[in-house]
Formats: C-alpha cells, structure tokens, sequence
C-alpha cells in the first residue's frame, strides 16, 4: 500500500475549505454605499441620489464600527438632491473629513470586489431609477456579495437596483422575496417631474419579478428583512434599514438617540394608532424635539391620497396634531377638505373662516367656502 504524505491530506483539506470560502468570504467589517451618479445641480435638471439616506445610514454604520466605502456606476464626485444641511444626521456627517473625502471620489462599481463586503447598501433617490438598474457591474456585484453571504440593503427607489440582479442559477434575487421600496402611491404624489421619464415604475417592476410586496401608509416608516435582503419603503425608514443590516451582519446595533424625523414618525403612528391625546401631550411638552412641519405635510399629503373614511380621519388627526404650530393656511384649508369629504360641514366652515379672517382674498379659500355651503 502506499504512504500519502499527511501534506498531501493538508492540502486537499486547504483547497476543500477554499473551495467552500466563497459562502462566507465576505469582510465582516466593512460596507459598501451605492449612490447613483445621475445628479446635477441639485437635483433641478437631473435627479442624483437622497442626502438624508445616505448621512444616516452612515452614521449608524460608523458608530457600530464598520469601515465605509462608496461607490457610484461612474465613479467620482457624486452630487445629491437639495437637501438641508443643518439637519442633524446631515451635518454630523458634513462635518467628518473623511466621509465627504469619499464622496468627492466614489469608486467604480466595476472596480469593487463583492467578497470585501459584510453588506451592500443601496440609497434612493429618483436618480437610482435611471443609472442604477442599467450599471451591469452593480448586478453582478450584487449577486456576487449575496452568493458569498454578505447582506443586501436598499432603501426608498434604492430597490430599482435589484430589479435584474440574477444569482448564479438563473433565479432572480427578489422572486420570492419579501420586499418593499417607493410605492406607486408616493410615486403620484411626489414623483410627477421625473416619473415620466422612469423606464418603469419601482413597485410594478418588482411586482413583474416575482417580489412580494409589502408597504405601510403613505410616506410611514417600513422596513422588510427576508434573510439578508434588507428593503425600507422611503426616506423614513432609513434607520431602521441600517439597523435591520447591522443586526443581519450578527452584530447588535449601539444604543443611540433617535433623530428628530423619526421621533416625528412615531408620533405620527402612536396617533394613527388611536392615542391622539398622548401624541399632542407630547408633542405640547417637548415641541422642540419634534419636526412638526414634517407632521403637518404627512397628514396634509395622505388625505390627499386617501380613499377610505378612516384613512382620511387618520390624516385630518396628523394636521390637527399640528395645526397649533403651524401658521400655513394651506394645513387648514387641507383640514378643512378632509372635514368635508367627512361630511363635516360645520368643522369645514370653521376652519375656511378662519384662514379668510387673516386673508380675505385667498381664491383657494373662498372656493371652498362656495363648495362647503353650496
């Protein structure tokens, strides 16, 4: 019989285990943003990526201790959408060196190794639905991360770039899946200048790929984990995508202080809930802590969408909410047409007289009151 060197057993079990690496290669330290590079001038003739989702994404990111790198379709400086740079979270991240070093000068898509990454994290914005889907490199470097056991997150019309990400198989990545992204209802409210120009819509492509479908209300927070796909609805659930990843990578995310949107947010749900009274105790309390113009917009724009008697009665509770520190007479016209597809004439006569008393010749008024008494 003959002797085989125990080397020889060493090296097959070396190259067994190389072989199997590939499942679990990923860098456990280490996540890669995906921004589109479509923008210009803010966002006024082309669209580019969402700000916000980007800076709070990366802040959760850093402070649980992972190294960040971005990258783009093209490369380079990449330009957001206007955004306001004294928002917390955005600040925060202007005023870190580093981070706006890397952002003058993306990578390449087609130049980043999926292997490197404990998870990839795709930010939205309208931009992401023109370069994003259309960047081959982006697909295979998705399916790559995922088929080595990385983590895949997107948020708002960050989701377009799943769209035709196919893993080694053949399968689609989102046939199956569980998911959410921009729906075509915020689509229709807030995506009217660029929307024509999508080569489809987010929630139907998706759809078409076999996904599963989840969303909340109009502009609410919503994430969906399935796995390591990691999807949240629109801008507002930027935390708790980067939470949801942070948990799928096997770490526990850090304590930390809840930013002023998403303090805003669940004050927006407890009321949805039914516990009106509570939110404007809390709201009366600390009015500062809370982004109340952002309460009053959310409702004033879900009545708008809503077709349902209690969904309209939930968004008129959101302009109520903050009506008293909100002087815009357009809230209260918004309230006012909520009263009254309600069938609340009076309460819809109070509020239309009130705006008339500061403003005698506001024609939007004036025509409500000519449809609420007519």
């Amino acid at each position: 019989m003959r002797f085989i060197p125990l080397t020889f057993h060493l090296a097959c079990a070396l190259l067994l285990a190389t072989l199997a690496a590939p499942l679990h290669a990923t860098d456990a330290g280490r996540i890669l943003i995906v921004v589109s590079g479509e923008g210009r001038d803010q966002g006024k003739t082309r669209p580019g990526y969402e700000f916000d989702e980007l800076s709070q994404a990366w802040l959760i990111f850093k402070a649980n201790g992972f190294a960040i790198e971005v990258a783009s379709p093209q490369g380079g400086a990449v330009e957001a959408d206007k955004y306001n740079p004294q928002e917390s979270f955005n600040a925060a991240l202007l005023a870190d060196a580093d981070a706006t070093r890397v952002l003058a000068d993306t990578r390449k898509t087609r130049d980043v190794k999926a292997s490197d990454y404990a998870a990839i994290y795709v930010v939205g914005g309208k931009g992401a639905m023109f370069d994003l889907p259309r960047d081959a490199a982006l697909a295979s470097l998705l399916a790559d991360a995922y088929e080595h056991g990385a983590v895949i997150g997107a948020v708002c019309h960050g989701p377009a770039a799943l769209v035709d990400v196919r893993l080694r198989n053949g399968a689609s990545l989102v046939d199956g899946k569980t998911l959410t992204g921009f729906t075509n209802e915020e689509e229709a409210l807030f995506g009217k200048r660029w929307a024509k120009e999508f080569p489809w819509l987010l929630e139907d492509r998706l759809r078409e790929r076999g996904a599963r479908w989840e969303e909340a209300p109009l502009m609410m927070p919503k994430v969906v984990v399935d796995g390591r796909l990691v999807t949240g609805q629109n801008p507002y659930s930027t935390p708790g995508v980067a939470e949801a990843i942070v948990r799928a990578t096997g770490r526990t995310p850090v304590a930390r202080t809840a930013w002023r949107d998403e303090l805003t947010m669940a004050l927006a749900a407890q009321a949805r809930e039914g516990d009106t009274k509570s939110a404007a105790a809390a709201l009366a309390a600390e009015t500062a802590r809370y982004h109340v113009d952002l309460l009053g917009l959310l409702g004033y724009y879900q009545a708008q969408a809503a077709s349902r008697d209690d969904d309209i009665r939930h968004a008129l509770q959101l302009m109520q909410l903050a009506m008293p520190y909100m002087a815009q007479p357009e809230l209260k016209l918004g309230a006012a047409e909520a009263h009254l597809r309600l069938g609340e004439h009076a309460q819809a006569r109070a509020l239309v007289q009130r705006v008339l008393e500061g403003k005698p010749d506001m024609e939007e008024a004036r025509a409500l009151l000519q449809r609420i008494d007519g």
